[in-house]
């Protein structure tokens, strides 16, 4: 596989599996033996991803990740992504606030073989909360006098 194939694969996965919720492509783009890094993943595999889709779609009905940057180095995919949609299912055990809010997301996905074999997602989940206000960040301090 190449990195421009690499690269192929990983936007159809975030195109539709995420995007679309067809979410039985994970099937054929992700290895059976992938390892999820991505703290709070719903678990290894092709169902873990399927999950993690399900879970987004749900709460948030119209989500969508949009690539904003992607890069290809050999076997990986690095991806600065913006992520969400309205908010009108539960979320993190949340009622829905109806809110539309959207975040940064950064992943990692390493391809062998034509199929995502490791992944690793930095998604800015106490963001997510703020914005649909499930919680209250500090204040920012005013910058000291000069």
């Amino acid at each position: 596989m190449t990195e421009h194939d690499n690269e192929r694969l990983y936007r159809r996965l975030i195109d539709e599996v995420f995007n679309q919720g067809h979410t039985s492509v994970a099937d054929e783009l992700v290895a059976p033996h992938a390892v999820e890094r991505q703290r709070g993943g719903m678990g290894d595999g092709p169902e873990g991803v399927k999950r993690t889709a399900s879970v987004l779609r749900s709460a948030f009905p119209d989500f969508s990740l949009t690539i904003q940057d992607l890069v290809v180095d050999g076997d990986k995919v690095w991806a600065r992504q913006r992520g969400g949609g309205t908010n009108t299912g539960s979320f993190f055990g949340h009622p829905p606030t109806g809110k539309t809010a959207y975040i940064e997301v950064f992943d990692v996905a390493r391809f062998e073989d034509g199929r995502v074999v490791e992944h690793w997602g930095v998604p800015d989940q106490l963001g997510m909360l703020a914005a649909l206000g499930l919680i209250d960040l500090p204040s920012r301090p005013a910058p000291a006098a000069v």
